[in-house]
């Protein structure tokens, strides 16, 4: 099996994103757009990877954290031929190059593997695509017979040359070998005065070298991204690709033009998504649920049959079957909802366990809380969790019922069968069976007068 060596140019400073930020760490989807690169390339195989980086280097290396990658810094960007040469000394000599860019974040395996088809030990191959408006691009001209005799960039382009639309991606799959007797030949004799890795064509056709083409039929697969308009029209062209995808399995967005994919969603059957919903991370659904307007999900389970109403966020939680969540509620980091509990409009639950059954219905606070099967929870109840410095538990056993507008300042228990009456302070556990009130007598008085305004001066 041939062994690849991806090289990945990723050291422009990205001037045009007007922005204090290395360009390729710019996001898309929730992912930066050298993050996508590095995901297709890493499903390659039989692949090493060597990141070049200049602008920001420091910041690249840290995005990518402890990912398999070597990295090469490019002190001076002199144009792309320069920074693959700085990757030279860290390629195999048997292996192929593939050129990737930082900023190209949306082209797929499929088509990087027939590029790396294309070339072989005594051949390179160039990845092309035909675009609508070619302005600013490489152009591929190519002689009587349709091979390719040479690459010309825009500014050293001809009026006709020009008039081309077939252009080069930038995306190359070279010998290695060939490569370190290439490289040192290239000038600067352009328009920009750089070291154009696109000099290879004539270089290699000048030693016999075959060179072909592999064609991508979707220009914004192999889009670079210069400005931030560039960013959000990839961003909506990927999230389109997405959606279409979705829908094809079985998943229905009421309006795909407003749905935000930002990680991984695997879904059941029968899965219904309303508007300007947005996916983040590792999201699972379960068949049958149905997700409501503006809800925000970010890594979290969700069984099968649970609705989640308008308006909700749900983060790193796990909610299981014939749950019911929402209008408005907001499920934090650590929450465990059993099957067919509720937790309903202006909730907030952190690191929480809700048992079978339980209800936590409007208006409440549950933090750092084990609830059992068949709970209660009146409005405006509140978990007291926190003291300044340290959290605290809550424990309410089986069938226990708290009523309105109670604080329950932790640690507490409340045993199974229990009752708080409404308007409660609990600092104190309450046995099983129990009925616990802790407020203040209420005084009635005869003939009291309420305060009167006093009249506008005229």
């Amino acid at each position: 099996m041939q062994k690849i060596n991806v090289v990945v140019l990723a050291a422009g400073k990205g001037t045009r994103m007007f922005s204090s930020l290395p360009k390729v760490l710019h996001k898309l989807a929730g992912r930066s757009l050298l993050q996508h690169v590095l995901d297709t390339a890493g499903q390659l195989t039989n692949t090493t990877t060597q990141i070049v980086i200049g602008h920001g280097a420091e910041l690249v290396r840290q995005s990518v954290g402890s990912q398999k990658v070597n990295f090469v810094v490019q002190e001076q960007q002199l144009g792309t031929a320069h920074a693959v040469h700085q990757a030279l000394p860290a390629l195999d000599q048997q292996a192929l190059a593939l050129v990737l860019y930082g900023d190209v974040p949306l082209v797929l395996t499929s088509t990087l593997e027939k590029l790396i088809n294309a070339a072989d030990n005594n051949s390179m191959a160039v990845l092309t695509c035909k675009v609508a408006d070619p302005t600013g691009l490489g152009r591929i001209v190519r002689n009587s017979n349709g091979d390719i005799s040479a690459i010309v960039e825009h500014k050293d382009a001809t009026a006709a040359q020009k008039a081309i639309n077939e252009i080069n991606t930038g995306m190359m799959a070279i010998p290695v070998e060939r490569l370190l007797q290439w490289l040192p030949r290239i000038k600067t004799n352009n328009a920009q005065g750089e070291y154009y890795l696109t000099d290879i064509v004539e270089l290699a056709l000048a030693d016999g070298c075959r060179v072909h083409t592999s064609v991508c039929d979707d220009e914004q697969e192999v889009a670079g991204i210069n400005n931030r308009l560039q960013l959000a029209e990839l961003e909506r062209h990927y999230q389109q690709r997405e959606a279409k995808k979705l829908l094809l399995a079985g998943v229905t967005l009421r309006d795909p033009s407003r749905f935000d994919l930002r990680g991984k969603l695997t879904a059941g059957q029968d899965v219904e998504i309303d508007i300007n919903v947005i996916l983040t991370g590792e999201v699972s659904l379960g068949s049958n649920v149905s997700i409501g307007a503006n809800c925000e999900l970010r890594n979290c389970q969700v069984g099968s049959g649970t609705v989640i109403a308008a308006n909700s966020v749900i983060e790193d939680a796990v909610i299981g079957k014939h749950c019911s969540i929402g209008p408005f509620a907001r499920i934090r980091p650590g929450t465990e909802m059993a099957d067919e509990s509720k937790v309903g409009n202006f909730v907030e639950i952190k690191k929480s366990k809700i048992g079978r059954h339980s209800k936590v219905n409007h208006l409440s606070y549950i933090g750092d809380s084990e609830l059992g099967i068949d709970v209660n929870i009146g409005a405006g109840t509140i978990t007291c969790n926190y003291d300044g410095v340290n959290k605290f538990k809550t424990i309410l056993g089986d069938n226990v019922f708290i009523g309105s507008n109670t604080a329950l300042v932790a640690p507490v228990t409340v045993a199974s069968g229990a009752t708080v009456g409404a308007g409660s302070v609990i600092t104190k556990d309450v046995a099983e069976k129990q009925l616990a009130i802790a407020r203040g007598r209420q005084s009635n008085f005869d003939g009291w007068v309420r305060p009167q305004k006093l009249p506008k001066k005229p």
